[in-house]
């Protein structure tokens, strides 16, 4: 019988997983999930209850034909929940954990055939038109097809990181690991000022309430907020989208952008930036490899900000900390960390380039997303690029694909049946690593395998809006919130 494998045991893999067992095919699924509870992975698997989704409880699932809403399973875990609310982290992992064990259960009552092996993957290797895949065990396991679902990659120290700073223990390269240390810190400094960067300080400030508080970050610039509620859609999204697609490049598609929020003082950006959900993937792929790194260096922190935002819930503690004079967030970038318990991290302010030292006992990286395939020590995608299965995305976003998800090798030619999904496909799709994203790919390729056809990827077009900031360029403290709403055409000239 031909077996269909899934590597991965984070949420993109439990999407594949769940949904290849829905779809009714006599094909034998295999899940490599690796050590840990499989369906989690890092985003889902937070101990801490106030660490929340950035999207809204009705744009959250697992699966495009769900057994049952996430709201309706909250529901039974709250006091009160509604659509709108911004739930924990913790309990959509809950969530996923309790939709695949009605599609296990489902599947057993059928007869279908498949398996769960918690061994890590390591070896990849093309056999008789099919794959041979070695696990951490040494056993191995015989596939037709494969899905890399492997998630974010181990994070790497940062060049300006010293040896000496590494093997002092003062250090943290993983900030989920960050409350595992039980000695409190006078001073902690976070290196980024993303999504992961606000909940290690939420984290942080909370275990030790007495510690002071530094983010820093080259432009300084915290997620935007959520607003309360959802707004209106732009009404003009589909002709703005339209334009937006002839397009020739980044700075033409910002004109726009800007023309339309001046045009339309009434409309939120809000809005219109969640209505381009639909059609990121192809922006970027109508990019040439000189624009696409011009968008990384000089856009990118603002797409993210603006992107990718924060509950409002969130926004008050961190705004709270801020007011209580526990927090500062520095625009500046890091130039060194060296010493020895305190580190001293030196550091060179964007607007005035006067650099400075500042001291911390504790360092935790929280810059994000590692996809540089080239560099990572992990041991799968090591044997995969150095024997040209798979080929590193150019500017460092994962590996070179299809717009299907399928692998290319180091010849430039499509793997038949080697395909990925999630962050690994950053430089094909950009925006591929949210929920709303990984279940509707996850269908697109379940079908596909099941039948196998092949068909192009597939959007999504889930819209939560919010509030935004005003834009700061200050080297000191940048705000968090602001009660006066600037328009995003302002904040991007």
């Amino acid at each position: 019988m031909a077996k269909i494998v899934i590597i991965g045991g984070g949420a993109a893999g439990a999407a594949v997983f769940g949904a290849l067992l829905h779809h009714g095919s006599a094909h034998d699924v295999g899940w490599i999930t690796g050590a840990g509870a499989y369906g989690r992975g890092v985003a889902y698997a937070t101990p801490d209850p106030h660490h929340l989704l950035n999207v809204r409880a009705t744009g959250m699932a697992l699966y495009s034909d769900s057994d049952e809403d996430f709201l309706t399973f909250a529901a039974k875990h709250l006091p009160s929940v509604a659509g709108t609310d911004f739930l924990a982290r913790q309990l959509f992992g809950d969530f996923i954990d309790s939709q695949l064990q009605t599609r296990i259960a489902s599947a057993r009552r059928q007869g279908r055939h498949f398996s769960l092996h918690s061994q890590e993957a390591v070896s990849i290797v093309s056999h008789d038109g099919g794959f041979c895949i070695g696990l951490a065990d040494s056993t191995t396991l015989s596939a037709t097809a494969v899905v890399l679902a492997l998630g974010a990659l181990a994070p790497r120290p940062l060049r300006a990181v010293s040896a000496d700073a590494l093997a002092s223990g003062a250090y943290e390269l993983d900030p989920w690991r960050l409350l595992q240390r039980t000695q409190a810190p006078r001073r902690l400094l976070v290196i980024g000022t993303g999504l992961t960067a606000v909940d290690t300080l939420l984290s942080a400030s909370r275990h030790w309430p007495k510690a002071e508080l530094i983010a820093v970050s080259r432009h300084g610039q915290l997620p935007f907020v959520h607003a309360p509620l959802p707004l209106e859609p732009y009404a003009q999204q589909q002709d703005f989208n339209d334009s937006l697609l002839a397009c020739s490049g980044t700075a033409s598609m910002l004109r726009l952008l800007r023309t339309a929020l001046r045009s339309s003082p009434q409309v939120s950006w809000r809005s219109v930036i969640d209505g381009m959900r639909s059609i990121n993937a192809r922006l970027w792929q109508g990019l040439t490899l000189a624009q696409r790194k011009q968008f990384l260096h000089h856009l990118r922190w603002l797409w993210e900000a603006a992107r990718h935002r924060t509950a409002p819930q969130i926004a008050q503690s961190i705004q709270q900390l801020f007011d209580e004079g526990r927090l500062r967030v520095h625009a500046a970038r890091v130039l060194s960390v060296d010493g020895n318990r305190p580190l001293e991290v030196t550091v060179r302010a964007r607007t005035s380039q006067i650099q400075s030292t500042l001291e911390a006992d504790l360092v935790v990286q929280a810059t994000g997303l590692d996809t540089a395939a080239a560099y990572t020590e992990h041991p799968l995608l090591s044997q995969l690029l150095q024997d040209g299965l798979a080929v590193a995305d150019p500017l460092q976003l994962g590996v070179a694909a299809q717009p299907d998800g399928r692998l290319l090798d180091a010849h430039g030619n499509p793997q038949p049946n080697l395909y990925a999904i999630g962050s690994l496909l950053r430089g094909n799709l950009w925006e591929c690593t949210a929920m709303p994203e990984i279940r509707a790919a996850a269908q697109v390729l379940a079908q596909m395998l099941a039948s196998g056809a092949s068909a192009p990827p597939v959007s999504t077009g889930d819209a939560p809006t919010s509030d935004v900031p005003p834009p700061s360029r200050d080297d000191k403290v940048v705000p968090f919130t602001r009660h006066n709403d600037m328009a995003f055409g302002e904040f991007t000239t």
